[in-house]
């Protein structure tokens, strides 16, 4: 009996050894067959967490890649700019179709910011002149609206004091354009003539019904244009009276993070409208000026209606000078003859010719210039849009915003520096502006530099 204890204390280190060893030839096992790494021990409600891994005889199949990495980047980037290509056009769709339908408003409104910025330096003389801002927009607002208005009558004065006198000599160019004809070398004869005229008349005929209805819609286009004229002077009225807190009003209306970008081109772009109204109406001005000199030195009748046209239409850039101009030869050419049309096409082209090389770069400047390019399809978009009107505001619109984005954009880069971390190390000495070139400041007796010199 006392040999027992020793006898159980060795069979228990025996069984011990033996457990060590197990769990050793068990871990070994697991480590080659990752099939039997389960957690022993742990219950049944512990999950397996690994994968196995495929047997040796198994082919490699790839993994499929992420569908995103499939893609190319270029096609990526394509597509990226393409929805938010989409989202842009369909808003200007959006867009465009409510302007079309307060076509007359919107139209009115333009051009009563067109007026403002002509009247408006007149109101900022007046007020600094020591006149209250009422009784300076009034002023204003009245003499132009006179002014304007004077024009207006005296064209249709000239016209209908001329038309007698017009007439006549339209008919007695059609007979001289007809026995020139008949004698010209292109063999024309006095009865194909007569048939161009008697199909003439046959169409004039055919379509009353037409011409009938172009009458009546003219009629409408009247009553629009009086609406039109009525809301653009009250638009002027407020808009020169009261003008900056409207502008303020505006501004409140944009996100706070964009409205210290807006409020600064808002200037910009007033200033840039105001010297493109101001040296378009002086450049019209000296055109009429000297084609109707030239117009009525050459015994062309209703010099002065003519001259006014072509200042009218000077406002179209590119297209108004060629159909005023077309027009005065036009009225040459049937009042007094091939030479005198051909004077008139001379004095067109040359005082156009002046006004495109010289008054346009000198009066308007760099502030407003815009590629010509960019006037032709401008103009040619504004036109099929809004008729005459989107041709007048074509121009201005495009000089505007061409301003406000190159504003923005160098708003925006200012704000990315300031905003952006400070160099520093070797990053922060090449960024250090260098000294200028200089004297050396001068020193005190005791050392010190001078005040000057700071």
């Amino acid at each position: 009996m006392s040999k027992l204890p020793g006898w159980l204390g060795q069979l228990g280190a025996e069984l011990s050894r033996l457990s060590e060893r197990l769990d050793e030839r068990r871990a070994e096992t697991e480590a080659d067959d990752p099939l039997l790494g389960v957690a022993r021990g742990s219950g049944k409600d512990e999950a397996v967490d690994q994968v196995p891994a495929p047997p040796t005889y198994a082919p490699s199949v790839a993994a499929r890649p992420d569908p995103v990495a499939a893609i190319p980047w270029g096609m990526r980037v394509a597509a990226e700019a393409g929805w938010r290509l989409l989202v842009l056009a369909g808003t200007l769709w959006v867009l465009m179709r409510v302007i079309s339908a307060v076509q007359l408003v919107v139209l009115a409104f333009v051009a009563a910011l067109l007026v403002t910025a002509l009247l408006q330096p007149t109101v900022a003389r007046l007020r600094r002149h020591g006149l209250p801002r009422g009784l300076a927009t009034a002023v204003t607002a009245v003499s132009g609206f006179i002014i304007m208005g004077l024009v207006g009558w005296f064209v249709v004065w000239q016209v209908m004091d001329n038309i007698d006198t017009l007439s006549d000599k339209v008919t007695k160019g059609i007979d001289d354009l007809k026995n020139w004809l008949l004698a010209s070398p292109f063999h024309v004869t006095d009865k194909q003539i007569n048939d161009i005229a008697k199909n003439l008349s046959d169409t004039v005929g055919t379509n009353t019904e037409a011409i009938t209805s172009a009458g009546l819609q003219g009629v409408t286009v009247v009553v629009e244009f009086m609406t039109g004229a009525l809301l653009a002077m009250f638009s002027t009225l407020f808009l020169l009276y009261d003008g900056a807190r409207i502008w303020q009003w505006v501004l409140k209306l944009v996100p706070a993070q964009a409205r210290p970008g807006v409020a600064g081109a808002g200037p910009r772009a007033w200033r840039t409208l105001t010297a493109y109204v101001r040296g378009t109406v002086i450049v019209a001005l000296i055109d009429a000026i000297f084609i109707g000199l030239g117009i009525y030195f050459l015994d062309v009748p209703m010099a002065v209606p003519l001259a006014v046209f072509i200042f009218l239409f000077a406002f179209i850039p590119l297209v108004g000078a060629v159909v005023s101009g077309a027009l005065a030869v036009v009225v040459a050419l049937v009042t007094e003859g091939v030479f005198t049309a051909l004077m008139v096409l001379a004095v067109v082209l040359a005082v156009q010719q002046i006004e495109g090389h010289v008054l346009q770069p000198f009066i308007l400047g760099r502030a407003v210039r815009v590629h010509p390019l960019a006037v032709v399809l401008s103009v040619a978009a504004g036109g099929m849009i809004a008729g005459i009107g989107g041709a007048v505001v074509a121009v201005p619109l495009v000089a505007v915003t061409n301003t406000v984005v190159g504003y923005l954009r160098s708003y925006g880069q200012e704000e990315s520096r300031r905003h952006s971390p400070p160099p520093h190390g070797s990053t922060a000495l090449d960024a250090a502006p260098a000294a200028a070139p200089g004297p050396a400041a001068p020193e005190k007796d005791d050392g010190e530099p001078s005040p000057e010199a700071s």
